[in-house]
Protein backbone atom coordinates (compact mmCIF):
# COMPACT_ATOMS: atom_id res chain seq x y z
CA UNK A 1 0.00 0.00 0.00
CA UNK A 2 1.67 3.25 -1.35
CA UNK A 3 -0.11 5.16 1.95
CA UNK A 4 1.77 5.67 4.74
CA UNK A 5 0.45 5.23 8.31
CA UNK A 6 0.05 8.35 10.78
CA UNK A 7 -1.36 9.46 13.75
CA UNK A 8 -2.76 7.11 15.87
CA UNK A 9 -2.13 4.32 13.08
CA UNK A 10 1.57 5.28 12.90
CA UNK A 11 1.50 5.02 17.18
CA UNK A 12 -0.09 1.51 17.47
CA UNK A 13 2.21 0.34 14.76
CA UNK A 14 5.93 2.13 16.34
CA UNK A 15 5.02 0.85 20.03
CA UNK A 16 3.97 -2.72 19.01
CA UNK A 17 0.30 -2.24 19.80
CA UNK A 18 -1.34 -4.95 18.01
CA UNK A 19 -4.09 -5.78 20.93
CA UNK A 20 -6.09 -2.25 20.83
CA UNK A 21 -8.28 -2.05 17.97
CA UNK A 22 -8.61 1.73 16.62
CA UNK A 23 -11.97 2.53 15.49
CA UNK A 24 -10.10 5.44 13.00
CA UNK A 25 -7.20 4.53 11.43
CA UNK A 26 -5.21 7.46 9.48
CA UNK A 27 -2.95 7.56 6.63
CA UNK A 28 -0.97 9.83 4.30
CA UNK A 29 -1.64 9.29 0.49
CA UNK A 30 -2.37 11.32 -3.11
CA UNK A 31 -5.67 11.70 -2.37
CA UNK A 32 -8.32 12.55 0.14
CA UNK A 33 -10.19 9.39 0.95
CA UNK A 34 -12.51 7.58 3.44
CA UNK A 35 -13.81 3.87 3.99
CA UNK A 36 -16.02 2.34 6.59
CA UNK A 37 -15.41 -1.17 6.90
CA UNK A 38 -18.27 -3.77 7.84
CA UNK A 39 -17.08 -3.42 11.72
CA UNK A 40 -17.26 0.10 11.72
CA UNK A 41 -13.78 1.19 11.68
CA UNK A 42 -12.67 4.32 9.41
CA UNK A 43 -10.37 4.04 7.44
CA UNK A 44 -9.49 8.01 6.19
CA UNK A 45 -6.54 8.88 3.95
CA UNK A 46 -5.40 12.30 3.98
CA UNK A 47 -3.51 14.19 0.67
CA UNK A 48 0.23 14.75 1.57
CA UNK A 49 0.80 18.02 0.13
CA UNK A 50 -1.90 19.06 3.08
CA UNK A 51 -1.44 17.18 6.01
CA UNK A 52 2.64 16.56 6.69
CA UNK A 53 4.08 16.71 9.93
CA UNK A 54 6.55 18.97 11.42
CA UNK A 55 8.95 16.04 12.28
CA UNK A 56 8.58 12.08 12.31
CA UNK A 57 8.38 12.29 16.43
CA UNK A 58 5.92 10.07 18.33
CA UNK A 59 4.25 12.94 19.90
CA UNK A 60 4.15 14.78 16.87
CA UNK A 61 1.81 11.61 15.75
CA UNK A 62 -0.20 12.06 19.04
CA UNK A 63 -1.21 15.61 18.15
CA UNK A 64 -1.94 14.56 14.66
CA UNK A 65 -4.03 12.03 16.55
CA UNK A 66 -5.63 14.38 18.85
CA UNK A 67 -7.00 16.39 15.92
CA UNK A 68 -8.10 13.82 13.06
CA UNK A 69 -8.56 11.05 14.86
CA UNK A 70 -10.81 9.12 17.85
CA UNK A 71 -10.58 9.62 21.49
CA UNK A 72 -9.11 5.65 22.88
CA UNK A 73 -8.57 6.73 25.96
CA UNK A 74 -7.05 3.20 26.94
CA UNK A 75 -5.01 4.39 23.35
CA UNK A 76 -3.67 6.83 24.76
CA UNK A 77 -2.77 5.62 27.97
CA UNK A 78 -0.72 3.03 26.70
CA UNK A 79 1.30 5.56 24.23
CA UNK A 80 2.00 7.76 26.41
CA UNK A 81 3.19 4.81 28.96
CA UNK A 82 5.74 3.87 26.30
CA UNK A 83 6.79 7.45 25.59
CA UNK A 84 9.67 8.92 28.11
CA UNK A 85 8.21 11.20 30.30
CA UNK A 86 11.40 13.68 29.56
CA UNK A 87 10.52 13.51 25.54
CA UNK A 88 7.03 14.83 26.65
CA UNK A 89 8.22 17.61 28.67
CA UNK A 90 11.02 18.66 25.77
CA UNK A 91 7.77 18.39 23.32
CA UNK A 92 5.52 20.87 25.64
CA UNK A 93 8.71 23.39 26.74
CA UNK A 94 9.39 23.42 23.08
CA UNK A 95 5.54 25.62 22.53
CA UNK A 96 4.35 25.54 26.44
CA UNK A 97 0.94 27.56 25.31
CA UNK A 98 0.18 25.65 22.18
CA UNK A 99 -3.09 23.88 22.85
CA UNK A 100 -1.94 20.62 21.84
CA UNK A 101 1.02 20.51 24.35
CA UNK A 102 -1.01 21.75 27.22
CA UNK A 103 -3.58 18.55 25.87
CA UNK A 104 -0.52 16.14 25.81
CA UNK A 105 0.43 17.23 29.59
CA UNK A 106 -2.45 16.71 30.79
CA UNK A 107 -3.61 13.21 29.03
CA UNK A 108 -0.38 12.44 30.49
CA UNK A 109 -0.74 13.19 34.11
CA UNK A 110 -4.45 11.80 33.63
CA UNK A 111 -3.47 8.81 32.39
CA UNK A 112 -0.69 7.71 33.59
CA UNK A 113 0.10 9.92 36.72
CA UNK A 114 2.99 11.28 38.05
CA UNK A 115 3.87 15.66 37.73
CA UNK A 116 5.61 17.24 34.95
CA UNK A 117 8.59 19.37 35.46
CA UNK A 118 6.77 21.87 34.49
CA UNK A 119 5.14 25.35 35.67
CA UNK A 120 1.56 25.80 35.69
CA UNK A 121 0.45 27.38 32.71
CA UNK A 122 0.12 31.22 32.71
CA UNK A 123 -3.40 33.02 32.73
CA UNK A 124 -3.67 32.51 29.24
CA UNK A 125 -7.72 30.88 27.70
CA UNK A 126 -9.21 28.19 28.74
CA UNK A 127 -9.42 24.89 26.36
CA UNK A 128 -12.01 22.43 25.81
CA UNK A 129 -10.14 18.59 26.53
CA UNK A 130 -12.56 17.00 23.74
CA UNK A 131 -14.79 18.34 21.03
CA UNK A 132 -18.17 18.77 22.09
CA UNK A 133 -19.26 18.66 18.72
CA UNK A 134 -17.95 14.90 18.07
CA UNK A 135 -18.52 13.79 21.57
CA UNK A 136 -21.15 14.04 24.32
CA UNK A 137 -19.20 15.71 27.32
CA UNK A 138 -19.80 16.10 30.40
CA UNK A 139 -19.79 19.12 33.38
CA UNK A 140 -16.69 21.44 32.43
CA UNK A 141 -14.23 20.66 35.72
CA UNK A 142 -11.52 23.65 35.06
CA UNK A 143 -7.86 22.61 35.23
CA UNK A 144 -5.96 25.59 36.23
CA UNK A 145 -2.51 23.83 35.62
CA UNK A 146 -3.23 22.97 32.21
CA UNK A 147 -5.78 25.82 31.21
CA UNK A 148 -8.39 23.11 30.15
CA UNK A 149 -11.42 22.66 30.67
CA UNK A 150 -11.96 18.63 31.49
CA UNK A 151 -15.66 17.91 29.73
CA UNK A 152 -15.18 14.09 30.42
CA UNK A 153 -17.90 12.04 31.24
CA UNK A 154 -16.45 10.17 33.75
CA UNK A 155 -13.05 10.21 35.90
CA UNK A 156 -9.99 7.72 35.96
CA UNK A 157 -11.70 4.71 37.27
CA UNK A 158 -14.28 4.86 34.96
CA UNK A 159 -14.40 6.99 31.82
CA UNK A 160 -16.54 6.37 29.11
CA UNK A 161 -16.61 8.36 24.95
CA UNK A 162 -19.96 8.11 23.32
CA UNK A 163 -19.54 9.74 19.71
CA UNK A 164 -22.55 11.95 18.87
CA UNK A 165 -23.55 9.71 15.86
CA UNK A 166 -25.97 10.23 13.13
CA UNK A 167 -28.10 7.50 14.50
CA UNK A 168 -28.22 8.89 18.12
CA UNK A 169 -28.87 12.50 16.83
CA UNK A 170 -31.67 11.82 14.53
CA UNK A 171 -33.31 9.65 17.93
CA UNK A 172 -32.94 12.80 20.14
CA UNK A 173 -34.27 15.20 17.58
CA UNK A 174 -37.76 12.83 17.98
CA UNK A 175 -38.43 14.85 21.43
CA UNK A 176 -39.35 11.63 22.65
CA UNK A 177 -40.48 12.47 25.78
CA UNK A 178 -43.05 15.27 24.31
CA UNK A 179 -44.51 12.15 22.43
CA UNK A 180 -45.15 10.01 25.57
CA UNK A 181 -46.87 12.97 26.76
CA UNK A 182 -49.22 13.37 24.01
CA UNK A 183 -49.80 9.92 23.71
CA UNK A 184 -51.03 9.79 27.26
CA UNK A 185 -53.74 12.67 26.38
CA UNK A 186 -55.31 10.06 23.79
CA UNK A 187 -56.62 7.59 26.88
CA UNK A 188 -58.19 7.70 29.81
CA UNK A 189 -56.61 7.82 33.31
CA UNK A 190 -57.91 4.81 34.37
CA UNK A 191 -56.32 3.26 30.91
CA UNK A 192 -53.30 4.46 31.90
CA UNK A 193 -53.37 3.23 35.31
CA UNK A 194 -54.27 0.03 34.48
CA UNK A 195 -51.30 -0.11 31.43
CA UNK A 196 -48.45 1.02 33.78
CA UNK A 197 -49.88 -1.66 36.26
CA UNK A 198 -49.93 -3.99 33.35
CA UNK A 199 -46.30 -2.99 32.02
CA UNK A 200 -44.71 -3.07 35.31
CA UNK A 201 -45.26 -7.00 35.82
CA UNK A 202 -44.67 -7.22 31.63
CA UNK A 203 -41.14 -5.58 32.16
CA UNK A 204 -40.77 -7.61 35.21
CA UNK A 205 -41.09 -10.82 33.23
CA UNK A 206 -39.22 -9.59 30.87
CA UNK A 207 -36.30 -8.84 32.23
CA UNK A 208 -35.86 -12.33 33.81
CA UNK A 209 -36.90 -14.11 30.97
CA UNK A 210 -34.10 -12.48 29.05
CA UNK A 211 -32.06 -14.78 31.47
CA UNK A 212 -34.19 -17.55 31.00
CA UNK A 213 -35.44 -17.40 34.22
CA UNK A 214 -38.79 -17.93 35.49
CA UNK A 215 -39.38 -15.52 39.00
CA UNK A 216 -41.65 -16.50 41.98
CA UNK A 217 -44.23 -14.26 42.57
CA UNK A 218 -42.88 -12.96 45.52
CA UNK A 219 -39.40 -12.00 43.53
CA UNK A 220 -42.06 -10.31 40.73
CA UNK A 221 -43.86 -8.19 43.09
CA UNK A 222 -40.76 -7.29 44.71
CA UNK A 223 -39.29 -6.16 40.84
CA UNK A 224 -42.27 -4.04 40.16
CA UNK A 225 -42.01 -2.36 43.30
CA UNK A 226 -38.29 -1.48 42.71
CA UNK A 227 -39.37 -0.21 38.70
CA UNK A 228 -42.54 1.92 40.87
CA UNK A 229 -39.98 3.50 42.87
CA UNK A 230 -37.57 4.02 40.07
CA UNK A 231 -35.55 7.70 40.12
CA UNK A 232 -36.68 8.68 43.50
CA UNK A 233 -32.97 7.97 45.40
CA UNK A 234 -30.28 9.83 45.61
CA UNK A 235 -27.66 8.97 42.86
CA UNK A 236 -24.39 8.37 45.51
CA UNK A 237 -27.34 6.39 47.96
CA UNK A 238 -28.64 4.23 44.57
CA UNK A 239 -24.99 3.16 43.64
CA UNK A 240 -23.26 2.64 46.57
CA UNK A 241 -22.44 -0.61 47.52
CA UNK A 242 -24.78 -1.08 50.40
CA UNK A 243 -27.77 0.10 47.68
CA UNK A 244 -27.01 -2.09 45.02
CA UNK A 245 -26.31 -5.20 47.33
CA UNK A 246 -29.95 -4.52 48.62
CA UNK A 247 -31.03 -4.65 45.40
CA UNK A 248 -29.40 -8.15 44.06
CA UNK A 249 -30.94 -9.62 47.11
CA UNK A 250 -34.21 -8.54 46.23
CA UNK A 251 -34.24 -10.01 43.00
CA UNK A 252 -32.48 -13.50 43.05
CA UNK A 253 -32.45 -16.64 44.59
CA UNK A 254 -31.90 -16.08 48.41
CA UNK A 255 -29.27 -19.08 47.98
CA UNK A 256 -27.66 -16.48 45.54
CA UNK A 257 -27.74 -13.66 47.44
CA UNK A 258 -24.61 -11.38 47.73
CA UNK A 259 -23.10 -9.62 51.16
CA UNK A 260 -20.96 -7.03 48.85
CA UNK A 261 -19.39 -6.74 45.28
CA UNK A 262 -17.75 -10.05 44.53
CA UNK A 263 -13.95 -10.42 45.23
CA UNK A 264 -13.25 -12.89 43.27
CA UNK A 265 -12.64 -13.51 39.48
CA UNK A 266 -16.24 -14.00 37.28
CA UNK A 267 -16.70 -14.42 33.66
CA UNK A 268 -19.80 -15.11 31.03
CA UNK A 269 -19.79 -18.68 29.64
CA UNK A 270 -21.30 -21.23 27.87
CA UNK A 271 -21.26 -24.84 28.58
CA UNK A 272 -21.57 -26.91 24.75
CA UNK A 273 -22.68 -30.52 24.72
CA UNK A 274 -19.01 -32.24 25.59
CA UNK A 275 -18.84 -30.44 28.57
CA UNK A 276 -16.42 -27.63 27.13
CA UNK A 277 -16.90 -24.29 28.04
CA UNK A 278 -17.07 -21.07 25.55
CA UNK A 279 -16.25 -18.13 27.60
CA UNK A 280 -17.44 -14.97 25.85
CA UNK A 281 -16.88 -11.93 28.09
CA UNK A 282 -14.34 -12.68 30.95
CA UNK A 283 -15.10 -9.59 33.63
CA UNK A 284 -13.00 -7.22 35.13
CA UNK A 285 -10.37 -8.44 38.11
CA UNK A 286 -12.02 -7.59 41.40
CA UNK A 287 -8.92 -5.23 42.43
CA UNK A 288 -10.64 -3.25 39.71
CA UNK A 289 -13.79 -3.09 41.10
CA UNK A 290 -13.51 0.12 43.83
CA UNK A 291 -12.15 2.18 41.79
CA UNK A 292 -14.84 1.32 38.59
CA UNK A 293 -18.29 1.68 41.12
CA UNK A 294 -16.83 4.78 42.60
CA UNK A 295 -16.29 6.53 39.45
CA UNK A 296 -19.61 5.03 37.94
CA UNK A 297 -21.61 7.04 40.28
CA UNK A 298 -19.03 9.93 40.04
CA UNK A 299 -19.95 9.63 36.17
CA UNK A 300 -24.06 9.59 36.94
CA UNK A 301 -23.84 13.44 39.17
CA UNK A 302 -21.44 14.20 36.15
CA UNK A 303 -23.70 13.57 33.63
CA UNK A 304 -26.59 15.19 34.86
CA UNK A 305 -27.69 17.79 32.07
CA UNK A 306 -26.69 15.31 29.08
CA UNK A 307 -29.54 13.44 27.29
CA UNK A 308 -31.49 11.20 29.64
CA UNK A 309 -31.06 7.96 26.90
CA UNK A 310 -27.18 8.89 26.87
CA UNK A 311 -26.70 9.06 30.58
CA UNK A 312 -28.90 5.77 31.15
CA UNK A 313 -26.76 4.14 28.52
CA UNK A 314 -23.85 5.10 30.34
CA UNK A 315 -24.66 3.87 34.08
CA UNK A 316 -26.71 0.58 32.86
CA UNK A 317 -24.35 -0.59 30.21
CA UNK A 318 -21.11 0.56 32.02
CA UNK A 319 -22.63 -1.36 35.13
CA UNK A 320 -23.01 -4.67 33.48
CA UNK A 321 -19.89 -4.92 31.82
CA UNK A 322 -18.08 -4.17 35.58
CA UNK A 323 -20.56 -7.23 36.56
CA UNK A 324 -19.75 -6.82 40.22
CA UNK A 325 -22.05 -9.44 41.65
CA UNK A 326 -22.20 -13.22 40.79
CA UNK A 327 -25.74 -13.02 39.58
CA UNK A 328 -28.55 -10.23 39.07
CA UNK A 329 -26.58 -8.03 36.90
CA UNK A 330 -28.85 -8.13 33.81
CA UNK A 331 -31.71 -7.02 35.62
CA UNK A 332 -30.14 -4.43 37.79
CA UNK A 333 -28.49 -3.02 34.51
CA UNK A 334 -32.39 -2.79 33.04
CA UNK A 335 -33.69 -1.35 36.07
CA UNK A 336 -31.17 0.92 36.02
CA UNK A 337 -31.93 2.12 32.27
CA UNK A 338 -35.45 2.57 33.99
CA UNK A 339 -34.44 4.84 37.00
CA UNK A 340 -32.49 7.01 35.07
CA UNK A 341 -35.18 7.83 32.38
CA UNK A 342 -37.42 8.26 35.23
CA UNK A 343 -35.21 10.42 37.35
CA UNK A 344 -34.97 12.83 34.08
CA UNK A 345 -38.05 13.27 33.68
CA UNK A 346 -37.94 11.62 30.48
CA UNK A 347 -40.98 9.56 31.32
CA UNK A 348 -43.90 11.49 32.76
CA UNK A 349 -44.64 10.25 36.65
CA UNK A 350 -45.28 7.09 36.75
CA UNK A 351 -45.63 5.97 33.44
CA UNK A 352 -43.11 2.85 32.43
CA UNK A 353 -42.45 1.73 28.65
CA UNK A 354 -41.80 -1.82 27.51
CA UNK A 355 -38.03 -1.71 27.21
CA UNK A 356 -37.01 -5.30 28.31
CA UNK A 357 -40.12 -6.32 26.32
CA UNK A 358 -39.04 -5.25 23.57
CA UNK A 359 -35.35 -6.42 24.24
CA UNK A 360 -36.57 -9.93 24.64
CA UNK A 361 -38.49 -10.00 21.53
CA UNK A 362 -35.75 -9.17 20.02
CA UNK A 363 -32.61 -10.75 21.63
CA UNK A 364 -29.86 -11.38 19.03
CA UNK A 365 -30.31 -7.28 18.93
CA UNK A 366 -29.37 -6.81 22.19
CA UNK A 367 -26.85 -9.99 22.54
CA UNK A 368 -24.78 -8.32 19.87
CA UNK A 369 -24.91 -4.68 21.66
CA UNK A 370 -23.23 -6.62 24.65
CA UNK A 371 -20.47 -8.59 22.46
CA UNK A 372 -19.69 -5.45 20.23
CA UNK A 373 -18.14 -4.56 23.45
CA UNK A 374 -17.19 -8.27 24.77
CA UNK A 375 -15.69 -9.35 21.71
CA UNK A 376 -12.32 -7.11 21.16
CA UNK A 377 -11.97 -7.80 24.59
CA UNK A 378 -11.89 -11.87 24.31
CA UNK A 379 -8.97 -11.19 21.51
CA UNK A 380 -6.43 -10.09 23.40
CA UNK A 381 -7.12 -10.48 27.28
CA UNK A 382 -5.02 -14.10 28.42
CA UNK A 383 -6.19 -15.97 31.04
CA UNK A 384 -5.59 -19.80 33.01
CA UNK A 385 -8.32 -21.64 34.26
CA UNK A 386 -8.36 -24.91 36.39
CA UNK A 387 -10.16 -28.19 36.95
CA UNK A 388 -12.15 -26.05 39.44
CA UNK A 389 -13.28 -23.33 36.93
CA UNK A 390 -11.73 -20.55 38.37
CA UNK A 391 -10.51 -18.06 35.84
CA UNK A 392 -7.31 -16.34 36.56
CA UNK A 393 -6.45 -13.21 34.49
CA UNK A 394 -2.79 -13.09 33.33
CA UNK A 395 -2.49 -9.67 31.84
CA UNK A 396 -4.16 -7.59 33.78
CA UNK A 397 -2.54 -4.69 33.23
CA UNK A 398 -2.74 -4.64 29.88
CA UNK A 399 -6.76 -4.48 29.74
CA UNK A 400 -7.32 -2.34 32.68
CA UNK A 401 -7.95 0.68 30.59
CA UNK A 402 -10.42 -1.36 28.20
CA UNK A 403 -12.80 -1.58 31.15
CA UNK A 404 -11.96 2.00 32.34
CA UNK A 405 -12.02 3.52 29.17
CA UNK A 406 -15.21 2.18 27.31
CA UNK A 407 -16.66 3.32 24.48
CA UNK A 408 -20.23 3.14 24.50
CA UNK A 409 -21.16 4.78 21.17
CA UNK A 410 -23.10 1.43 19.78
CA UNK A 411 -25.01 0.73 23.05
CA UNK A 412 -26.41 4.49 23.42
CA UNK A 413 -27.23 3.86 19.70
CA UNK A 414 -29.30 0.96 20.49
CA UNK A 415 -30.87 1.97 23.54
CA UNK A 416 -32.26 4.57 21.34
CA UNK A 417 -33.48 2.81 19.26
CA UNK A 418 -35.01 0.45 21.39
CA UNK A 419 -36.85 3.23 23.72
CA UNK A 420 -38.00 4.54 20.08
CA UNK A 421 -39.55 1.27 19.22
CA UNK A 422 -41.11 1.26 22.36
CA UNK A 423 -42.78 4.85 22.14
CA UNK A 424 -43.64 4.84 18.96
CA UNK A 425 -44.82 1.11 19.02
CA UNK A 426 -44.87 -0.97 21.45
CA UNK A 427 -46.80 1.04 24.19
CA UNK A 428 -49.35 2.48 21.80
CA UNK A 429 -49.78 -1.32 20.88
CA UNK A 430 -50.17 -1.76 24.58
CA UNK A 431 -52.86 0.82 25.00
CA UNK A 432 -54.70 0.50 22.51
CA UNK A 433 -55.19 -3.24 23.21
CA UNK A 434 -56.26 -2.32 26.37
CA UNK A 435 -58.70 0.09 25.09
CA UNK A 436 -59.91 -2.46 22.90
CA UNK A 437 -59.92 -5.12 25.66
CA UNK A 438 -62.33 -2.96 27.65
CA UNK A 439 -64.65 -2.38 24.48
CA UNK A 440 -64.83 -5.56 23.84
CA UNK A 441 -65.78 -6.71 27.32
CA UNK A 442 -68.68 -3.97 27.95
CA UNK A 443 -70.24 -5.46 24.53
CA UNK A 444 -70.04 -9.19 25.17
CA UNK A 445 -71.50 -7.84 28.75
CA UNK A 446 -74.53 -6.56 26.94
CA UNK A 447 -75.08 -9.05 24.84
CA UNK A 448 -74.53 -11.85 27.30
CA UNK A 449 -74.61 -11.45 30.83
CA UNK A 450 -72.01 -13.73 31.98
CA UNK A 451 -69.32 -13.40 34.85
CA UNK A 452 -66.34 -11.03 34.52
CA UNK A 453 -64.06 -14.39 35.17
CA UNK A 454 -65.77 -16.01 31.86
CA UNK A 455 -65.20 -12.91 29.59
CA UNK A 456 -61.87 -12.42 30.53
CA UNK A 457 -61.06 -16.22 29.49
CA UNK A 458 -63.14 -15.62 26.43
CA UNK A 459 -61.62 -12.55 25.33
CA UNK A 460 -57.49 -14.19 26.17
CA UNK A 461 -58.64 -17.62 24.57
CA UNK A 462 -59.87 -15.97 21.19
CA UNK A 463 -56.39 -13.36 21.12
CA UNK A 464 -54.71 -16.11 21.80
CA UNK A 465 -56.00 -17.85 18.68
CA UNK A 466 -55.61 -14.77 16.48
CA UNK A 467 -59.60 -13.75 16.49
CA UNK A 468 -61.17 -17.16 16.14
CA UNK A 469 -62.43 -18.43 19.41
CA UNK A 470 -60.75 -22.05 19.82
CA UNK A 471 -62.98 -25.18 19.40
CA UNK A 472 -60.24 -27.21 21.92
CA UNK A 473 -61.84 -24.18 24.94
CA UNK A 474 -65.42 -25.06 24.23
CA UNK A 475 -66.31 -26.98 27.13
CA UNK A 476 -65.33 -24.49 29.36
CA UNK A 477 -68.11 -22.56 27.89
CA UNK A 478 -70.41 -25.27 27.61
CA UNK A 479 -73.67 -23.01 29.02
CA UNK A 480 -73.84 -21.28 25.93
CA UNK A 481 -74.94 -21.63 22.55
CA UNK A 482 -72.95 -22.14 19.34
CA UNK A 483 -74.68 -18.86 18.11
CA UNK A 484 -73.85 -16.98 21.09
CA UNK A 485 -70.03 -18.32 20.73
CA UNK A 486 -70.20 -16.48 17.31
CA UNK A 487 -71.60 -13.59 18.15
CA UNK A 488 -69.03 -12.80 21.04
CA UNK A 489 -66.54 -14.18 18.49
CA UNK A 490 -67.68 -11.44 16.15
CA UNK A 491 -67.70 -8.62 19.12
CA UNK A 492 -64.09 -9.45 19.16
CA UNK A 493 -63.17 -9.29 15.67
CA UNK A 494 -65.08 -6.24 15.13
CA UNK A 495 -63.32 -4.12 18.37
CA UNK A 496 -59.74 -5.40 17.37
CA UNK A 497 -60.42 -4.65 13.77
CA UNK A 498 -59.73 -8.23 12.71
CA UNK A 499 -61.19 -9.91 9.38
CA UNK A 500 -63.98 -12.20 9.62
Amino acid sequence: MSEKPIGSTWLKQNYQLSNIKLSHESYLGTRSKVEVLPDGTIIETFQKAQYSLKANHPLNHFEFALKYDDVQMNFFQAVLKSIPAKDIVEFIKSQPNFKYSRKIGFWYEFLVGGHLPIEDKPNINYIDLIDSERYFTGVNVKNSRWRINNNLLGDLGFCPTIKRTDVILKSLQLNLPETLRELSKNYSPEILKRANNYLYKKETRSSYQIEKEEPTPERIERFVSLLSNAGKRDIKDLLSEDSLVMLQNQIVDPRFAATGFRDFQNYIGQTTWNYDEIIHYVCPPPEFLSDLMKDLSNTAIKMEGVNSIVRATTIAFGFVFIHPFEDGNGRIHRFLIHDFLSRDNFLPPGMIIPVSAHMVNNIKLYDDTLETYSKPLMLFIKYTKNEEQKLTVLNASEVEGYYRFPDLTTQTEYLCKVIEASISYDLPNELNFLQNYDEAKELMKQRIDMPDKLIDLFIRYTHQNNGIFPKSRRNTFHMLKDEEIEALQSIFQDVFKLEK
